[in-house]
C-alpha cells in the first residue's frame, strides 16, 4: 500500500463489489446518520459477490446487535 494521500472513494481494498456502483454504501450511512450497526447492516445488504446468502447473514447478525443494544429504547 502506499504511503500516497488519495481520496477513499478512489479505491477499495479487496474487490471492487462496491466501486461498480455510482453510490458507495457510506455516502448512505452518512446521508442518513447511520450508527456502526445499521451502517454495517446496510454495507452487507448492498454488496454484490457471489455469497448473497452469507452476506445476508452478516446483514442479520448486525441489527440483531442492534436490538441488543437499543432494546427497550424508543429512537
Amino acid at each position: 500500500m502506499s504511503n500516497e494521500y488519495r481520496e477513499a472513494k478512489e479505491g477499495q481494498v479487496g474487490g471492487d463489489h462496491y466501486m461498480r456502483q455510482d453510490i458507495q454504501p457510506w455516502d448512505i450511512i452518512d446521508e442518513y446518520g447511520l450508527d456502526f450497526y445499521r451502517g454495517n447492516a446496510i454495507k452487507y445488504i448492498l454488496r454484490n459477490k457471489m455469497d448473497v446468502y452469507e452476506d445476508m447473514l452478516k446483514a442479520q447478525h448486525y441489527i440483531n446487535k442492534w436490538l441488543e443494544v437499543n432494546k427497550g429504547i424508543d429512537k
